[in-house]
């Protein structure tokens, strides 16, 4: 079963990051140059929040809402969660469902080494599953020809007479 940290490995570990002054509308073209549902927001160096689709969504499209004005750092989300680098996709899945959230920071002896998404951990769930399939279905497969192979030599041979008729033994 993978780790969070593995996950990270066949993903890649870059946190896309903007300033907490980023106007929204460049926060958005950076987001889809990068096919990404998530930003990470930096202050003073620091990471202060995230930023996501839904805080679009839910924060951003009000009354009096400019993207090419108003500054991400204003309508950024700043609960950040996070998960230890050992957690299992089961325990990543519960934290996701529990909480209802897309994005997770990842977090190793005190600092953030990456951040997955439900859809990450969806899918490496799903080629895990996968593997599991192939190998039964690989050790049904041996298991049937070895008894079909061995059901054969317990198999009488079917003997005719000089007529051409089956004689049962």
């Amino acid at each position: 079963m993978k780790t969070a940290e593995e996950i990270l490995q066949d993903k890649g570990t870059e946190m896309i990051c903007v300033d907490y002054n980023t106007v929204i509308c460049d926060a958005l073209k950076l987001m889809t140059e990068n096919r990404i549902g998530a930003v990470l927001i930096k202050k003073n160096e620091k990471i202060a929040g995230i930023w996501t689709e839904r805080d679009l969504m839910r924060n951003c499209l009000g009354q009096g809402f400019d993207a090419k004005k108003d500054i991400i750092g204003d309508f950024m989300s700043t609960n950040l969660h996070s998960a230890k680098h050992s957690a299992n996709v089961y325990e990543l899945m519960d934290i996701f469902l529990g909480k209802r959230m897309r994005h997770l920071l990842i977090e190793k002896d005190g600092k953030y080494i990456g951040i997955l998404s439900s859809g990450d951990v969806m899918r490496a769930t799903m080629l895990e599953k996968d593997e599991e399939l192939k190998r039964l279905n690989a050790m049904v497969s041996w298991e049937y020809y070895e008894n079909w192979k061995w059901e054969r030599t317990q198999i009488p041979p079917i003997i005719h007479n000089k007529e051409g008729l089956r004689i049962d033994r």
